[in-house]
């Protein structure tokens, strides 16, 4: 648990035995001559990452043709997923013992080598194994990346490098799907996966030496370095067990799924529990209601953006390719939102900035499936969106931000992982009980062309048994952001 009255102290200085450094006398900012490689290099590797996860989804679907492996299709999502789950904790171990340095470098070769793996794989038992080993990578560099914000940078340029993470979204989001297609038309899927890892070097080596100089080894050098906490480790190998059998069940809607669904929850809650912070589950101010919040926010609003696409094009018509310009706009608010809360003159409100944002999300949820409604107009959604995505910016990057206000230097790792874990969970459960409740009033018929062709398929009541739900879960993070601040007494 945290200090009673956390301090931005607690973030600003450097490790124990560091020289100060000019940035703290000269008023530097993150892209000052003090930290610019280290700025440019770390928001690189967020940029590919990025760049990957916009890019991949388009050339899945040929790549699991091209190997005979539709069967295995979702699996290829799901093991990334399942494996980033164990390397969140581990690189949170790993940091806080000895740094971000290790678990940042570890996870960019296991991630480029998961890329090459999927890349020239011929079969496609090979791709899913390739998306475990990128998956494992991307869970120790997301950690890694916080720790090297929380330690190498003053609490005072903490909100700007996160606003520049979002913004690193940006371009990917909008050009990376049509990158991906061209290239897997043109050259091939393989060259979708294979031509990433090189990209890799240029921000690694920009990084890596300003990582060395100004965050690796442990946050107090003096004191001796903790031994791995098993128990942690343990507690991570249960959640992504748990999570892979629940979405395994997911997948297969058979009666016997039940089996492995109920070995999964049974797994997943208590190790869930156990690696959280306490107080998580009932939204204990301070950091464990930062922690809840992000979870609360992440999920909530990817579960329903999931479904604006397909209400777009069953229910009002439009193409595939005009049901995702729809969205686009959301990309630049959701950077403009985190630079709005990455100012100095922000930091003061940032308690109600975050509150503030849970209501637009909220609000943009709730306003989505009015376009079922034969008189709104489609454009409605894009304008809703787009403040929802503004209001994400202002909770994703103030709870980062936070995070390492109230996270002791030595606790980062630990504290990080915790936070990317209930992003993580929380997008995985949500969806599915958004996928549950979409399926079980008749939305599974939408999907059907012949359905859509002849207005069969049109089960408005589906889509706002997704959205109305997620827009009540936002307005639950609403009240929870009103419990991040540590009171004294």
């Amino acid at each position: 648990m945290t200090d009673p009255e956390p301090r931005d102290t607690d973030v600003a200085q450097p490790p124990a035995g560091t020289a100060p450094t000019p940035e703290e006398t000269d008023g530097g900012g993150v892209l000052g001559a003090a930290y610019r490689a280290l700025s440019v290099g770390i928001v690189s590797v967020v940029f590919l990452i990025a760049f990957e996860a916009t890019a991949v989804g388009t050339a899945m679907p040929v790549a699991a043709r091209e190997l005979h492996g539709i069967p295995l299709y979702a699996f290829a999502f799901s093991a990334y997923f399942t494996t980033s789950l164990f390397g969140m904790v581990v690189a949170g171990q790993w940091a806080d013992r000895r740094g971000p340095l290790g678990a940042l470098a570890g996870g960019m070769s296991a991630w480029a080598a998961g890329l090459l793996l999927s890349g020239t794989a011929g079969a496609m038992w090979v791709f899913v194994v390739g998306r475990a080993v990128q998956g494992l990578g991307g869970g120790l560099v997301i950690v890694a990346l916080y720790v090297v914000v929380s330690r190498a940078y003053p609490s005072r340029l903490q909100p700007a490098i996160m606003a520049a993470f979002a913004a690193s979204w940006v371009i990917p989001s909008v050009i990376g799907p049509l990158a991906s297609g061209t290239v897997a038309e043109q050259l091939g899927w393989r060259w979708v996966f294979l031509g990433i890892p090189a990209l890799v070097v240029v921000p690694l080596a920009l990084a890596l030496p300003a990582i060395r100089l100004r965050a690796s080894g442990p946050a107090d050098p003096g004191a001796p370095v903790p031994a791995f906490d098993r128990r942690r480790i343990r507690l991570a190998l249960g959640i992504s067990l748990g999570a892979g059998l629940l979405q395994y069940a997911g997948q297969d809607l058979r009666p016997l799924s039940v089996l492995p669904a109920a070995v999964g929850a049974v797994l997943l809650v208590p190790c869930v529990l156990g690696i959280l912070p306490e107080g998580t589950y009932r939204a204990a101010r301070g950091l464990p209601s930062v922690v809840l919040l992000r979870g609360i926010a992440a999920g909530s609003f990817i579960a329903a953006e999931s479904f604006v696409p397909l209400m777009l094009v069953t229910q009002r018509g439009l193409s595939p390719t005009l049901a995702g310009l729809s969205l686009a706009v959301g990309g630049a608010t959701w950077a403009l939102g985190s630079y709005a809360q990455s100012r100095p003159r922000a930091e003061p409100y940032r308690e109600p900035l975050v509150v503030l944002g849970m209501l637009l999300v909220a609000a943009a949820i709730a306003t989505a499936p009015t376009v079922l409604i034969d008189a709104v107009p489609v454009w409605i959604v894009g304008v809703a969106w787009g403040f929802g995505c503004f209001g994400m910016g202002l909770v994703i990057g103030s709870t980062s931000v936070l995070l390492f206000k109230l996270s002791a230097p030595e606790a980062a790792g630990a504290n990080s992982a915790a936070l990317q874990i209930s992003d993580a969970l929380s997008n995985v459960l949500l969806l599915a009980a958004g996928g549950a409740a979409f399926a079980a009033l008749g939305g599974g018929a939408v999907g059907a062309a012949h359905a859509v062709a002849d207005g069969t398929g049109s089960h408005p009541v589906a889509f706002a048994a997704v959205f109305l739900p997620m827009a009540g879960v936002a307005l639950v993070g609403a009240w929870v952001a009103t419990r991040l601040r540590v009171t004294s007494g």
